[in-house]
């Protein structure tokens, strides 16, 4: 076989990604860098792909043996045959970087409770200060993963190229019949191109379905178009364990200390209008946990839309007519957002609109996903859109957000401190039956609907396509890494 056949015979699996910003585990912030960094290192841990309910099954290591007080877990190294493999150093050195504060990890939160890691011979133990029901949870995100002393991973796949900002290519480190050898993520901005080329056949996986594309993809009666169904292109939807959001900073001047003025914006938000402008493919959001966790407050929000009674909370919070009594003229207030795309510009307008019907102006501040996430760390923000995508399927992980002993550049980047809420949660981390914590769990969502340090906006739906050479996709909250399972083949399949 010549060369060039060779390279014609490689199956390259291709989609659209948003930038990277770092491959290293402990820098993976965004849900972006996630999804590179497990294919590349292996957590301890994983979640097992086709399984529901979600469930852990071994990574690097085995399942763990906890100690009867849930402070000790023995992580075995996982035998494996052929193949980089990591030993029990490499799992102790790489956990000691996430759980280091000099590496200011936005991950560091994953590791508050560990007091000690060490290699016990070919296994692992790490000792927690206190009981962590969802730490095993924590071993499978992409801050656990593992890194050999070089840098390099043992996941199924190693980074062979990177083109900032364009281009990254993953090739399969062992080949396997049937599967993808190399992974191939394109960074295109723009929704319209990433249709198109989805279309010609650029792209084999469209997992992020622009809301100007939707009548292209699903008829009048909610079905697959018949030009993309005759093509063999299959549209999965499922639910998911995000939540959306408008962030408030708590220790703005203005928002952070007046209740009843976050109360009125929230009062303000028109769902209704929002759900439309999404094309119904997003449930409204009533506080951080979405549906189908256990210990989710069911009971009606007490701030939901309601233009009138916006407008008396904000005159309680001294903005008669959304007048700053300090200028005499609207109040001003400004939102960032981490990327300048047209379904966002014109989202953040829809959002604006909202506000100005109760007299409040909203200034639209856009910047790249890297500087943006800079600023929100740093607090250098006043109200910011954000998005929390669930790292395991417990309240835990979206109430811990709230937590001010997680405030940025931990996960709780409202700066949110709130003592009650504080005693609440960590009484719920220390129950002793599942019944109790859970409902110690709704208490905290019943303090944070009244606080409202987020305006919650909506929780999503997954909607994506599939073109017909790609096999064994499952939609999922977790696809970190989940290219791995792929298979190639099957009708209309070639490579690039």
């Amino acid at each position: 076989m010549t060369a060039f056949a060779a390279l014609l015979a490689v199956a390259t699996f291709t989609r659209s990604m948003e930038r990277v910003v770092s491959v290293d585990p402990i820098k993976a912030q965004s849900l972006y860098d996630s999804r590179a960094v497990q294919l590349v290192y292996e957590a301890p841990l994983a979640v097992d792909y086709e399984a529901r309910p979600y469930r852990l099954v071994p990574g690097a290591c085995e399942l763990p043996e906890v100690s009867q007080d849930g402070l000790v877990y023995l992580f075995r190294m996982r035998r494996r045959e052929g193949g980089p493999a990591p030993a029990s150093a490499d799992v102790v050195r790489s956990l000691e970087r996430l759980k280091d504060p000099a590496n200011a990890s936005p991950g560091g939160w994953t590791m508050k409770a560990v007091e000690s890691v060490r290699a016990v011979g070919d296994a692992v133990e790490v000792r927690l200060s206190r009981p962590l029901h969802v730490f095993p949870w924590m071993m499978a995100m992409a801050y656990a993963g593992v890194m050999l002393e070089d840098g390099s991973g043992t996941g199924p796949f190693e980074l062979v190229r990177w083109r900032k900002n364009h281009e990254m290519v993953f090739r399969r480190r062992r080949p396997e019949p049937g599967r993808f050898d190399e992974v191939r993520y394109l960074v295109v901005g723009d929704v319209s191109t990433q249709w198109l080329m989805f279309l010609k056949g650029e792209l084999d996986f469209l997992g992020d379905i622009s809301r100007d594309n939707w009548d292209a993809v699903v008829d009048g009666e909610g079905r697959l178009d018949p030009f993309l169904a005759n093509q063999g292109v299959r549209l999965y939807e499922s639910p998911t364990l995000d939540v959306f959001y408008i962030g408030m900073n708590m220790k703005d001047p203005v928002l952070g200390p007046n209740a009843k003025l976050r109360q009125a914006l929230t009062c303000a938000f028109d769902f209704p209008t929002w759900r439309k402008f999404f094309n119904n493919r997003v449930d409204p959001a009533d506080g951080p946990v979405p549906p189908g966790v256990a210990g989710r407050l069911e009971e009606p929000a007490p701030y939901r839309f309601d233009p009138d009674r916006a407008k008396r909370l904000l005159a309680e919070a001294g903005y008669e007519g959304g007048v700053d009594p300090a200028t005499g003229r609207r109040l001003v207030l400004t939102l960032s957002i981490g990327r300048a795309s047209q379904e966002s510009r014109e989202s953040g307008e829809l959002l604006a609109s909202f506000f100005s019907r109760i007299g409040v102006k909203l200034e639209l501040s856009f910047g790249t996903w890297s500087s943006f996430l800079q600023a929100v760390n740093e607090g250098r923000v006043q109200m910011y859109m954000m998005g929390w995508v669930g790292d395991y399927p417990d309240a835990e992980n979206f109430l811990q957000l709230f937590h001010s002993k997680n405030v940025s550049p931990g996960p709780n980047h409202s700066c949110y401190a709130n003592p009650a809420f504080d005693a609440v949660f960590d009484a719920a981390m220390s129950a002793n039956s599942g019944e109790r914590r859970e409902e110690l769990w709704r208490e905290c969502q019943r303090i944070l609907r009244e606080d409202c340090p987020w305006i919650f906006t909506h929780y999503p739906k997954s909607y994506s396509l599939v073109r017909p050479g790609v096999e064994g996709y499952v939609p999922g909250c977790f696809p970190y890494g989940e290219e791995v399972h792929f298979k190639t083949g099957g009708p209309g399949w070639a490579s690039p």
